[in-house]
């Protein structure tokens, strides 16, 4: 039997914006075992977000399609499925805590409401059933006064406890994989650190695969077993936590990591990257950083380097080329 319980091959996804089509994901590869918490990082505008909509089927219809590639779940391609057959895993077996809770939750309705809509859908169970079910699970990623709380609105509620009740959303059908896209995001550093021991406890107590996706490299460190690094729509290198601190091996990575603020040492400036992530379509040949990179050479401009494998670990660099060898930021 795999331990892998997502599989992502060669996913390409294209837009539609009035007569020109754009590509922003382009060729994505990666995987995500049984109970492994997978980071995904990189700038706005990487594609982390776009490829976990894909992952849930949530990619708008009429202005986009995935062109190539598989997004395989428990041996499941899931883009073969149809949107009645996909509705059963939706929430069910995959679910997912959305960027800013207070757009998130419809202003509209009660927690309670919204709280029940996925157990409706996906389970048989009567009203007192349900209820009993939201307000365990509110008590379990620690809202005070469950009982009353479901009969409140979100803006009712802080920004702190708005996102605890889009976990406990993304809990009650007891996912196999959860997806968290920026589950931190407007929260102050108090509350991320609560938030993230809160989601690090439900993964282990559920035994449940985590796709965390994020910019902030502080959140990968803290919670992520492996991560996989984005860059313009493809993935630029992939590693294990400790190693991918210790020794990253793309320029974009190390200039990621170099622009941390370091303990103990006070600095005029932090480093950045300089220039933008291009837009789609915006690079047509060569490799997508060249343009940013310190370490560029004429190969970069003019062929888009192949994925090298070494130590287990992906990097997508001509500087890791065996024939060109390693080099490094000062």
């Amino acid at each position: 039997m795999s331990d892998t319980i997502l599989t992502i091959e060669d996913l390409r996804i294209q837009f539609q914006s009035g007569k020109e089509t754009v590509q922003p994901i382009r060729g994505v590869n990666f995987s995500l075992k049984k109970g492994e918490t997978l980071g995904v990082v990189g700038e706005s505008g990487s594609g982390k977000s776009v490829t976990s909509l894909a992952i849930m089927g949530l990619l708008p219809p009429k202005t986009s399609k995935i062109s190539t590639g598989k997004i395989v779940y428990d041996g499941k391609d899931l883009t073969t499925l149809k949107e009645r057959e996909y509705q059963k895993i939706r929430g069910n077996d995959i679910s997912m805590i959305f960027q800013e809770p207070m757009t998130s939750l419809n202003p509209v309705f009660t927690i309670g409401e919204q709280l029940s809509e996925p157990l409706r859908q996906h389970k048989k169970m009567s009203k007192n059933e349900i209820n009993e079910a939201i307000i365990a699970v509110l008590k379990q990623v620690g809202i005070p006064r469950a009982e009353q709380i479901i009969n409140e609105y979100p803006h009712q509620l802080s920004g702190g406890m708005r996102q605890r009740v889009m976990i406990s959303m993304a809990l009650l059908c007891q996912p196999k994989l959860m997806i968290a896209d920026e589950p931190t995001t407007a929260l102050d550093v108090t509350i991320q650190a609560q938030i993230l021991d809160l989601m690090k406890e439900i993964r282990e107590e559920n035994d449940m695969s985590l796709l965390l996706i994020t910019h902030d490299l502080g959140v990968v460190a803290e919670m992520c077993d492996r991560v996989v690094v984005m860059y313009a729509g493809e993935v630029v290198e992939m590693a294990e936590t400790k190693e991918l601190f210790d020794d990253p091996r793309h320029p974009y990575t190390q200039g990621l990591i170099r622009s941390l603020p370091a303990k103990n040492e006070r600095k005029d400036r932090l480093y950045s990257i300089s220039g933008q992530v291009p837009k789609p379509g915006e690079i047509t040949k060569g490799c997508i950083f060249a343009n940013r990179c310190p370490m560029a050479f004429d190969k970069c401009f003019e062929k888009s380097p192949p994925v090298f494998e070494a130590d287990e670990r992906l990097s997508k660099c001509w500087l890791q080329d065996p024939k060109e060898g390693e080099v490094r930021l000062d």
